[in-house]
């Protein structure tokens, strides 16, 4: 039996590929400029945001420290009523102010308490 050879001149090519333009803006070099002035855009408005949360966070800081010598006098002064209101009741109570630290220099108190229910017999 004779072996099949091909025909004289070849067979025809065979197309593998499809013969389509690579048209519009889905060519590589347009996708990856889209998408890094899409990527640029986002971290500019990150630096922008991250500068203004710095700045925020700035003002916050300085509007606090500016406004401690308005508290703390406040609270000088609530301690100052209370100060006097407590010699009031020792003098009420005891007659006679009681020194507790023996020594004429004011000691800030550490905690003040206030109770809830007082009665009077």
């Amino acid at each position: 039996m004779p072996q099949d050879m091909p025909p004289i001149g070849g067979y025809e090519a065979v197309q593998y590929k499809r013969n389509l333009p690579s048209r519009g803006l889905f060519r590589p070099g347009p996708l990856i400029a889209g998408g890094a002035l899409v990527m640029l855009f986002g971290w500019y408005k990150l630096v922008v945001g991250i500068r203004e949360q710095n700045e925020l966070a700035r003002e916050k800081m300085w509007g606090r420290i500016h406004l401690i010598p308005l508290l703390q006098a406040e609270e000088d002064r609530d301690q100052v009523r209370r100060h006097l209101a407590d010699q009031a009741r020792e003098k009420e109570l005891l007659g006679d102010n009681v020194k507790v630290y023996h020594s004429d220099r004011f000691v800030r108190p550490t905690f003040g308490v206030t109770p809830g229910n007082v009665t009077k017999d």
